[in-house]
């Protein structure tokens, strides 16, 4: 067979053809996966601002995905011109968390793996996933960390503050000191035990001391 072959309209007609059981079988597994992948997202997230519409575009994203391979898979000049157009395509939405990586590349795999026919593996390799994200996801490896802001006057209020963290947290690290006019900043890391956090109040009762403010530490200190 040449390659002008391939334009012949006989030829097209052949590689066209597909089962209309065998999409609709494939849709419904791929519905129950990505219903699934959300359900797991929606229980493992652990972020502030829940996004329904991103949890609903992996459900969405394995359709298109499943969609997209069974016509590749049956149309040879199909799959030619789909890599040519998926070149082009530029994606420009944020990534606000690591594990939405995870979910969006879950959802891809698995409608890649249900368009090819590979049902079996997706269903199974889905359940594998989830389970392991689920069981990882509810264990706590640390403790919460912690940015412990304090403005006082004096030195002797200084050390106080230290004594006061120092024994009410698991640990604590002096990130950032600053002296002023004003008077003294610090600025601290810490770890608190069973995320207790009344020690803040005992800290602003120290005498010189003006304010006394603690906030969530995500990983990330500008020097």
């Amino acid at each position: 067979m040449t390659f002008g072959d391939i334009f012949k309209s006989g030829f097209l007609e052949n590689v066209t053809e597909f089962s209309v059981v065998d999409t609709v079988v494939g849709l419904l597994f791929a519905l129950v996966v990505g219903l699934f992948i959300f359900v797991i997202y929606k229980k493992t997230f652990s972020g502030i601002m829940y996004s329904t519409g991103f949890a609903m575009s992996l459900i969405g994203l394995a359709l298109v995905t499943t969609l997209v391979i069974m016509a590749v898979t049956s149309n040879v000049v199909l799959s030619l011109g789909m890599v040519g157009a998926l070149s082009i395509v530029r994606f420009r939405a944020a990534i606000k968390e690591p594990m939405e990586i995870v979910f969006l590349f879950w959802s891809l795999a698995a409608g890649i793996v249900i368009g090819a026919g590979m049902i079996p593996l997706a269903v199974i390799g889905s359940l594998i996933i989830g389970i392991i994200l689920v069981i990882f996801a509810n264990r706590k490896f640390s403790n919460v960390p912690y940015i412990l802001i304090v403005n006082c006057e004096k030195e002797e209020a200084e050390k106080s503050i230290l004594d006061v963290v120092g024994k009410a947290v698991g640990k604590y690290i002096v990130k950032s000191k600053t002296v002023s006019d004003a008077g003294i900043e610090l600025t601290m890391e810490i770890r608190v035990k069973d995320n207790t956090t009344g020690f803040v109040n005992r800290v602003k009762e120290i005498g010189g001391v003006t304010l006394a403010t603690l906030v969530t530490f995500n990983g990330e200190y500008m020097s």
